[in-house]
């Protein structure tokens, strides 16, 4: 029996009219913005209108990523209709996919198999135009700059230290670096500049962490877009950009109300990458699954080194939230990817390379309850090919950390895949919780990127650069000192080498530069060699996609 794709099962779907999967949680008519008949924006002005105590959070969260896959989003929709099969009153609240990725190499984001969000397409392609929202923002932003100092610069903006690049919504390695400016005096002035893929923006990292249209146009007048001559920081709002920024993002603002296969409410909204940005879905999205749902489900980005700490020590501490639980997903084939096997030998039973790879695993759960002080259960995202032996070693030394596991055949079965994960969550969901954060927003830069660095990647210690040395002194000088720090690092590590799979330890992680998102509320501090604008592949995933004469897509997944 040869298996459906992810496209040709959604395609198959039954889905119910956006109206009546408001009226399923309650959103009064005045509220819904329809974008067709199964897409519709959600008027934030709920959240003030009618305010309700929030139900209990939980986050969905994984592993460092291998090659085999883990199912994270699958898990995440999936253990929400495995809860609403229970019972529960649920709402779940997602990332929105790039572009970049989507015709790139790691294809959508809506989730798969039997556990999905729907329309798959549109939420892949351009759904509601919010990504075009951001970039035309970031891009306005750009515009205003350089024609500022072609007009005379008054604000002696030096176009050497220029911080603030265009952005577009696909993997171009080709404008990673350009010159523009170029053709004489009328078409502006010459200098390097570059692009970053829309997602890398700080204006997603804005939208996704405002908490209603004036606090995001507070944050776009806080953005540090260069510095003059004489190294004084210069701003968006001394550009006076934030009015005409916060018109072009006012309905990008407001979160997208979608469905699962099961017609379980999803609100899909925001979408930093999270290995350069802060990887959650907008602040505003979570409130309202928190304040429709009596439980919310959320995920964040990659591993839990990169989502799940940005998730707590950011997202978390800057709106106030407390979760109840955290998800940690693995699958056996990663599992042993860590463990050394190579992807084509996967599927064979190899107790020797899982006992090698679990301490990955076991890594996340320690810092999980350790660090982080919250409830954890492992799902293990559950293949054809997992052996009883195999699932057995994974459950047992879990165990030994105090956490249960739950096999989760969502994927294959949906929402009856998940009850036995989502019973497990409910029960956690009831336990209390000692929420701690990682580091104290008064210790200085060099102390919070210790604490990561020792206690999430269990790493040596930090190196700087010289040129990151000099930046820390200047953030401090200027005031930045105070903020939380977004990592930018490889995804496939806990250390900055993508290379050291498992759980290494002994090693040093290299801060190359740190720079100040002042809009977002943090500084990013860049290791490795992580780029703000990915390239497309070999094969790119855009050579499969194809329409049909009555528009149907193909190839999507």
């Amino acid at each position: 029996m040869g298996f459906k794709s992810d496209i040709e099962i959604a395609q198959e779907s039954e889905m119910l009219p956006i109206t009546s999967i408001a009226e399923q949680i309650g959103i009064p008519d005045e509220y819904i913005e329809q974008y067709g008949k199964y897409k519709a924006k959600i008027d934030y002005n709920l959240l003030t209108d009618k305010p309700k105590e929030y139900g209990k959070l939980i986050l969905v969260t994984a592993i460092n990523p291998t090659p085999a896959g883990e199912g994270k989003t699958t898990t995440t929709v999936g253990l929400a209709d495995g809860l609403r099969k229970i019972g529960k009153n649920v709402v779940v609240a997602l990332r929105e996919p790039s572009l970049g990725p989507v015709f790139g190499v790691k294809g959508g984001a809506a989730g798969g198999g039997y556990a999905q969000v729907v329309p798959m397409e549109d939420i892949n392609l351009h759904f509601t135009g919010d990504m075009h929202a951001i970039g035309a923002a970031n891009n306005l932003i750009a515009a205003m700059l350089d024609n500022h100092i072609y007009q005379g610069n008054a604000l002696n903006i030096d176009p050497r230290r220029i911080t603030w690049r265009r952005c577009v919504d696909m993997n171009d390695r080709q404008l990673r670096f350009v010159t523009d400016g170029l053709g004489g005096r009328v078409n502006g002035t010459p200098r390097e500049d570059g692009y970053d893929i829309t997602v890398a923006s700080e204006i997603m990292a804005i939208l996704c962490l405002s908490s209603d249209i004036t606090d995001l146009k507070q944050r776009v007048a806080r953005i540090v877009v260069g510095y003059t001559y004489d190294e004084k920081p210069v701003t968006a709002g001394d550009l006076k950009a934030e009015g005409a920024v916060a018109a072009l993002l006012k309905d990008a603002l407001k979160p997208n109300l979608v469905q699962t296969l099961e017609h379980t409410p999803a609100f899909v909204h925001g979408g930093p990458f999270a290995n350069i940005a802060h990887g959650c879905n907008s602040v505003m999205a979570t409130k309202m699954a928190l304040t429709l749902g009596d439980y919310a489900v959320t995920e964040a980005g990659f591993g839990a080194d990169l989502g799940a700490e940005k998730f707590l020590d950011i997202k978390c501490r800057k709106a106030g939230f407390k979760p109840s639980a955290v998800v940690i997903v693995a699958t056996v084939r990663a599992l042993k990817n860590h463990g050394g096997v190579p992807k084509a030998e996967l599927n064979n039973e190899n107790l020797a390379a899982l006992e090698a790879g679990l301490p990955n695993l076991l890594q996340h759960v320690e810092n999980v309850t350790k660090v982080f002080k919250l409830p954890c259960v492992v799902a293990i995202n559950a293949f054809p090919t997992d052996t009883k032996a195999e699932l057995d070693l994974v459950e047992a030394k879990c165990k030994e950390y105090g956490v249960n596991v739950a096999l989760s055949e969502v994927w294959a079965k949906g929402g009856e895949g998940g009850i036995a994960l989502a019973e497990e969550v409910v029960r956690l969901c009831e336990q209390p919780n000692d929420f701690s954060f990682t580091y104290d927003l008064d210790a200085t830069i060099e102390e919070k990127l210790e604490a990561i660095v020792t206690k999430i990647y269990h790493g040596r210690s930090v190196l700087y650069t010289a040129n990151a040395k000099k930046q820390i002194a200047q953030l401090t000088a200027l005031g930045f000192d105070k903020l939380p720090i977004c990592v930018a690092k490889t995804q496939y590590s806990f250390s900055d080498d993508q290379n050291l799979k498992g759980a290494p330890k002994d090693f040093d992680v290299t801060v190359r530069n740190v720079k100040v998102s002042a809009g977002a509320g943090f500084l990013v501090a860049l290791t490795g060699d992580i780029m703000t604008m990915p390239g497309l592949p070999k094969v790119p995933s855009a050579e499969k996609i194809d329409v049909d004469a009555t528009g149907k897509i193909s190839g999507l997944f």
